[in-house]
């Protein structure tokens, strides 16, 4: 008679198992890694594209409203005549003097407070040097000053100081 074949037992538990892809893992794994940066990357763009989107109500209010109706002007008369410290010699400063704005209860509360923008004015122009306001940057930057000092009063007196849009010289003798 023919022998059967027979297994012997540690040959039976290796047929049972089947063998391990060792591909297939992998490839699952590559798979599934892709598609999970792939979506933090949407995610990330569709986030960062709504912080930096514009919104109608957030960049209205970031940026200054352009002024309304025509420029009023306010002119601080009379001139402003100071003596200063030149070189060597006391001289001479006189500046005429006007302030513009947009709103028409600015220009009101300027002219209520004349007094008190005349004094802090004054004390400022009488603060100089000469040399400083032979050159254009320093009679700039002293127009700057007064625009500061005008803003400041008019804070003071309970208005807007960014309604006050300038201060601006129409003369300017220096002796």
């Amino acid at each position: 008679m023919p022998a059967i074949p027979t297994l012997d037992p540690t040959q039976a538990e290796t047929a049972e198992q089947a063998p391990e892809p060792t591909k297939r893992p992998w490839l699952l794994i590559s798979l599934a890694a892709v598609v999970v940066v792939t979506s933090i990357g949407v995610a990330g763009f569709l986030l960062w594209q709504r912080q930096h989107a514009p919104h109608a109500g957030t960049h209205a209010a970031a940026k200054p409203e352009p002024p309304k109706g025509p420029p009023l002007y306010v002119a601080l008369d009379p001139p402003f005549v100071t003596n200063f410290d030149g070189d060597q010699s006391v001289r001479f400063l006189q500046i005429t003097a006007q302030v513009m704005t947009h709103d028409a209860a600015t220009q009101a509360l300027i002219k209520a407070n004349d007094p008190v923008l005349r004094n802090d004015l004054l004390l400022l122009f009488s603060n100089q040097k000469a040399a400083e306001l032979q050159i254009r940057e320093g009679r700039e930057h002293l127009r700057a000053q007064a625009l500061q000092t005008v803003r400041h009063d008019v804070t003071i007196s309970g208005g807007e100081a960014g309604k006050v849009d300038a201060v601006l010289f129409t003369s300017f003798v220096m002796q």
